[in-house]
């Protein structure tokens, strides 16, 4: 990342809803001794006044202020070394594109972007500037799937023929997706390419691979009108002041968190946004329960499954090679308590403490002819994805070497995104789709 020598680097972050607030943690608290936040972007003032208030309650003086139309010349004005996207998924790409044409690297929150054009935008502007984007694929940082990613390079289960990966989002985490902007595809790329492009991503890396073709089937289940034919349905619009929400287990209490409260209950009267919209309103558009059928370049397939509605929080891998196969398994909470019901997974802002239900996580070995072994893994946690989220700021903010090239790339992105618009393609044809008829990577 660049910097002038001898001074910290310095960061300005667009998009200040709760997904900056790690980010923030990370700039101010955690790796001040390196890195500076000199700057905040937004379309709504009261989201960084707010968050302007909790640096000065930690001690650290607020930070300017702009409109994220005025990107271009608030990087210029505030010398921005690095500018960090933590803003609406299909904000992405002009914020990525304005930011390296100003001469700034960038640190991009995931996906990259929601669509090909988007990232053929980012992709000139790489070529064009020479400057660098890094993708927070935190997962990449959860010392479980490093582990899997050094045993499947010192060739433990042989070469790899196939991959099954399972995930599993609880009625509290998943039901999030479609009470606020991510319920429109047109917004996030659905969860496809907003959640299991974490995931596509991690095989990618883990198999060293690209996507080659994808076939895929997805459907809306249980969430929007659907909840209807299943017993669930309500009729309000959004939970803040709706008797009808009282009672409701899908209802997320704004009002019961103070920092949510402040981010976008109090900031509605600026851009009209609602956090806390129904999950079985109509005018959802993305899908809540996907297979996928994937082959690589290296001949491997994978199959894929999200669930978006499950009873408990999880995700099973299972890696077939020419010499054994290795099953990694993960709780991450065995169920939704009825207290936690109406809240966020594990806290207010995401990631940002651990979930109080039970969890557990086994990563096993099983070679040919020769019992399991249980692998052990060191430094897995229950908050921040595992630790990874820590781990990914010493790489991208605090310049800690990374040996196991875990700071994912614009080119990384760009992968992770295809097989999701490769499923989006396939869920509307019902036929198998060749990625680079989407984009061409070299």
């Amino acid at each position: 990342m660049s910097s002038r020598t001898g001074e910290r680097i310095r960061h300005a972050l667009v998009g200040t809803g709760s997904r900056a607030e790690m980010f923030v943690r990370a700039l101010v608290r955690d790796h001040a001794d390196t890195a500076e936040l000199v700057a905040f972007a937004d379309v709504n003032q009261a989201r960084m006044d707010a968050h302007n208030r909790w640096l000065g309650e930690s001690g650290h003086p607020p930070v300017p202020t702009y409109r994220a139309d005025e990107l271009a010349a608030t990087l210029r004005k505030e010398r921005v070394d690095v500018l960090v996207v933590t803003s609406v998924d299909d904000t992405h790409a002009a914020h990525i594109d304005t930011a390296l044409r100003a001469g700034c690297d960038v640190i991009t929150e995931k996906p990259m972007t929601v669509d090909a054009d988007g990232c053929r935008q980012i992709l000139a502007a790489v070529a064009d500037t020479g400057r660098q984007v890094r993708v927070a694929f935190n997962y990449r940082y959860n010392p479980l799937h490093e582990k899997l990613r050094e045993l499947l390079a010192d060739g433990a289960i042989g070469e790899v023929g196939s991959v099954h990966f399972e995930w599993l989002l609880d009625v509290r985490h998943g039901a999030d997706y479609f009470r606020r902007w991510h319920r429109d595809k047109a917004h996030s790329g659905g969860l496809m390419v907003h959640k299991a492009g974490h995931h596509f991503d991690l095989v990618n890396w883990w198999l060293d691979a690209a996507p080659v073709e994808v076939y895929a089937a997805g459907r809306l289940f249980f969430y929007g009108e659907a909840g209807r034919r299943h017993g669930y349905a309500r009729d309000y619009e959004r939970a803040y002041g709706s008797p009808a929400a009282a009672d409701d287990p899908f209802a997320l209490r704004l009002d019961a968190h103070p920092k949510l409260r402040e981010l976008y209950l109090d900031a509605e009267t600026e851009d009209g946004y609602q956090r806390d919209r129904n999950v079985f309103a109509p005018g959802v558009s993305i899908e809540d329960d996907m297979s996928v059928l994937a082959r690589y370049s290296t001949g491997a397939t994978m199959t894929y499954h999200l669930t978006a509605y499950a009873p408990y929080e999880g995700y099973r891998v299972m890696v077939n090679g020419s010499r054994g196969r290795l099953e990694l398994e993960v709780v991450e909470s065995d169920h939704v308590s009825p207290a936690s019901a109406g809240a966020l997974k594990g806290a207010a802002l995401h990631g940002d403490e651990a979930a109080v239900e039970a969890g557990s996580a086994t990563l096993t070995l099983r070679p040919f002819w020769a019992p399991p072994q249980v692998v052990p893994v060191s430094g897995h946690t229950r908050s921040g994805h595992g630790g990874a989220d820590a781990r990914m700021a010493r790489v991208l903010i605090g310049g800690e070497p990374d040996p196991m090239g875990r700071a994912a790339t614009a080119r990384d992105g760009a992968l992770a995104l295809l097989t999701g618009l490769a499923a989006n393609r396939s869920f509307t044809t019902g036929a198998p789709v060749r990625v680079a008829d989407l984009l061409d990577l070299p």
